[in-house]
């Protein structure tokens, strides 16, 4: 059997982002954190099939100076001790940084594959964001965008545009995940 993920984005797809001026933003603390309805279930059921779960997020934040390493490490630790992730890779970037691993740039993905000894043709991404999507195509991985209407620029291609994990996770489990 192939070794096959689901990579995650983060705010948004496995908790609640904090939507102002039509724009997503993460939460500031563990305090703040909200892990989104169904997203335990999804979960639970995608590793079930055997599925990898690795969660892959920008937080330019910290590389901006707004938050620190420390705070976004809580959230990670209290998502990893509450879900059954397998994996958390962050980049801390901004776009002025030019680094690889960076969103849209798979190098998130592409250390996770490394790491993991993944195959991105049997993986999927779950995003909220273009920068998600684009990250999952350029990984040659088949794409979920979770459509929340935000006032920014959209994707320009994906395979599935769902309204939540759960959905993409329902699709994935019993379509097996075949664009249509």
């Amino acid at each position: 059997m192939t070794n096959r993920a689901v990579f995650l984005d983060r705010d948004g797809v496995i908790n609640r982002a904090f939507v102002r001026s039509g724009r997503p933003y993460p939460p500031a603390s563990v305090a703040e954190l909200e892990v989104l309805p169904g997203v335990e279930d999804a979960l639970h059921a995608l590793k079930a099939a055997g599925y990898q779960l690795i969660l892959i997020t920008n937080q330019p934040d910290i590389g901006r100076g707004t938050t620190t390493q420390e705070s976004v490490d809580s959230i990670h630790a209290h998502l990893a001790d509450a879900l059954p992730l397998d994996a958390i890779f962050m980049c801390p970037h901004d776009d002025t940084d030019q680094c690889a691993c960076r969103k849209p740039l798979p190098g998130l993905i592409t250390l996770a594959v490394d790491k993991l000894d993944l195959e991105t043709s049997a993986s999927y991404v779950i995003g909220d964001r273009w920068r998600d999507i684009e990250a999952g195509r350029r990984a040659g991985c088949r794409t979920f965008f979770v459509d929340y209407g935000y006032h920014e620029r959209q994707p320009e291609d994906y395979d599935f545009r769902v309204s939540s994990l759960l959905d993409a996770a329902n699709i994935i489990l019993m379509k097996g995940g075949t664009p249509p």
